[in-house]
């Protein structure tokens, strides 16, 4: 989904912080049901991290690109992407 990539994005551009939750992202775009989504932002987030637009880690190390993660995970910018 298109305008989830682009939020995660947007949420990158803005953060200050070290990362932040997929369930932010959509608790902003869908707050009152939020949930149903959660399983669709995480499979375009595993995607953009595979692509390299973004950092995902666990516990604050960096996940396998090739599993997915069970429990919850930081998205963050790449540290190797340039800032826009």
């Amino acid at each position: 989904m298109e305008v989830l990539r682009t939020a995660i994005l947007e949420m990158c551009r803005q953060t200050k912080k070290d990362g932040f939750y997929p369930a932010e992202v959509l608790k902003l775009m869908f707050p009152q049901d939020w949930e149903q989504f959660l399983e669709e932002i995480i499979t375009v987030a595993l995607e953009m991290y595979k692509e390299g637009l973004i950092q995902i880690t666990q516990n604050g190390m960096p996940i396998d690109s090739d599993s997915v993660p069970k429990g919850p995970i930081m998205i963050s910018r790449n540290p190797n992407q340039s800032k826009r």
